[in-house]
């Protein structure tokens, strides 16, 4: 009873004033026809069918060239394309992260634009390139601050003279080997306000990046995360990330202050600023964790106070003139260290940085990637002398400082292999230096290659190892204190 008794005033809600509605607008269209009878219009409306379809068109144009539907597009291409060929790539034993990356590279004008440049214009407008570098930018700096979350300073602490030494070896000399290739590249490929000093410095850097996310991923997929070869080689990127990223810092307000006072101010406040977040306020969160260690609390009290401390901390290294994600990862390592807090913060962030902005950030890669530009023999030989220098500086770096601390070959070997891969952290360098001038079209596309190449070679690498090693599995684990 009370269901029809629902309809009826429902149906009678809608007559009525829907009737009253279409009166209202009866009336005025008099009054307006009334007024307007003796001027003449403006716009004239023509009542055929296809000049109607014709405003309908232009209108539907209009709206598609609109930048919210572009971006929206935009983003549903890119993550669709990234995830379709990320699990290509895992499907032939290789971390998504790499096909992610070739999806970018396959988007940008060296495939969609070369072949398909009538799609490419449409789905990717110069116009719309600003907005899609900002979003990339603000997926970046979440993305920074779940790798800092993910570097543990207590274990290097307590792992420190092993990795510290492996680590630092795995910079310096690929470090001098990318400021030596310098002497051969800087006057054929650097841009030409850009001085021997900075393209030299940037180059070392280019070299000397570890992948810590990809490499910790690929040490849990091959079950290696609780072996004492997994845990240094974690401890050793970690380290390598902290010193790589500090070092970026240093370089990045040497380049900008454009004079060597101006830069020491940049860099004495760098020096400041980390300290004030290592000393002061890493141990008023840890305060604020034991006080509010609560899930329900935590998510009310400390989510929105840590998400103001990494944006906070991002605006303040942009504003000293570094770089607002070496901020980000900077506000994630000094969070509080305990495994339940670091999880649950990790959780709410890492699905939309990775799913959603981390492949914006690989498209947008990938559109300035040009590899058509590498057109002639000379180029492919540049490209040829850049990947021996990062093979050799990196690998042979962490084979001979592991050897140096005790390590047999069979774990130099793999911490060489692991050490080696870059993915998408030299991606974030290398952007960071185009924006900055520093490289030029053609390196930047080599050295993108470079990071690829690399990466691709670890899986490959750690296989060849595995099967030239004669101790058998079960031992080998026994060795490492796994139980099988």
């Amino acid at each position: 009873m009370n269901k029809k008794r629902n309809l009826l005033f429902y149906f009678l809600m809608i007559a009525v004033f829907g009737t009253f509605i279409y009166w209202i607008l009866k009336e005025g269209a008099l009054q307006h026809t009334a007024g307007s009878s003796s001027v003449p219009s403006v716009h004239q409306t023509d009542p055929s069918s296809s000049n109607n379809f014709q405003l309908f068109a232009s209108n539907l144009q209009h709206h598609l060239s609109s930048p919210l539907p572009i971006l929206l597009l935009q983003i549903i291409v890119i993550v669709l394309c990234t995830r379709l060929v990320g699990l290509l790539f895992n499907r032939i034993g290789q971390p998504a992260v790499i096909g992610e990356i070739v999806a970018g590279i396959i988007l940008g004008p060296s495939l969609l634009g070369l072949f398909f440049p009538g799609i490419s214009g449409f789905i990717f407008p110069p116009s719309s390139m600003n907005n899609l570098q900002f979003i990339s930018q603000v997926g970046l700096i979440l993305f920074m601050f779940v790798v800092g979350l993910e570097v543990d300073l207590d274990i290097i602490r307590k792992q420190a003279f092993e990795a510290v030494i492996i680590s630092h070896a795995s910079i310096i000399i690929p470090y001098a080997l990318g400021m030596g290739l310098s002497l051969f590249l800087y006057e054929e490929f650097a841009p030409k306000n850009i001085s021997f000093l900075a393209f030299s410095l940037f180059m070392g850097i280019a070299m000397s990046i570890t992948a810590f996310p990809v490499l910790a991923r690929i040490i849990q997929e091959r079950g290696m995360t609780k072996s004492r070869l997994g845990t240094l080689s974690l401890t050793c990127a970690a380290s390598d990330d902290v010193t790589a990223w500090c070092i970026l810092a240093i370089l990045i307000a040497i380049i900008k202050a454009g004079s060597s006072t101006s830069a020491f101010f940049s860099i004495a406040l760098v020096i400041v600023f980390i300290s004030f977040m290592i000393f002061l306020l890493r141990p008023l969160l840890e305060r604020m964790y034991i006080k509010y260690s609560s899930r329900k609390i935590m998510q009310g009290i400390m989510m929105p106070v840590i998400f103001m401390i990494l944006l906070l901390s991002a605006y303040a290294t942009e504003a000293i003139g570094i770089h607002a994600l070496f901020g980000s990862f900077l506000a994630g390592v000094i969070m509080p260290h305990q495994l339940n807090f670091r999880k649950f913060v990790i959780d709410k962030i890492e699905d939309i940085s990775k799913v959603l902005f981390l492949p914006l950030f690989f498209a947008f890669t990938g559109l300035r990637t040009q590899i058509g530009l590498l057109n002639q023999g000379y180029l492919w030989v540049a490209l040829g002398l850049i990947l021996l220098a990062a093979v050799l500086g990196k690998f042979g770096g962490s084979v001979i400082a592991a050897r140096a601390v005790g390590q047999n070959w069979r774990d130099s070997l793999s911490i060489g292999a692991l050490m080696n891969t870059r993915g998408l952290m030299e991606l974030i360098v290398l952007n960071i230096g185009y924006d900055l001038g520093i490289l030029s079209p053609e390196i930047f596309a080599m050295l993108v290659l470079m990071a690829l190449i690399t990466t691709f070679m670890t899986n490959p690498a750690l296989n060849l190892i595995n099967a030239t090693d004669s101790k058998p599995e079960v031992i080998r684990r026994a060795d490492t204190g796994i139980k099988v």
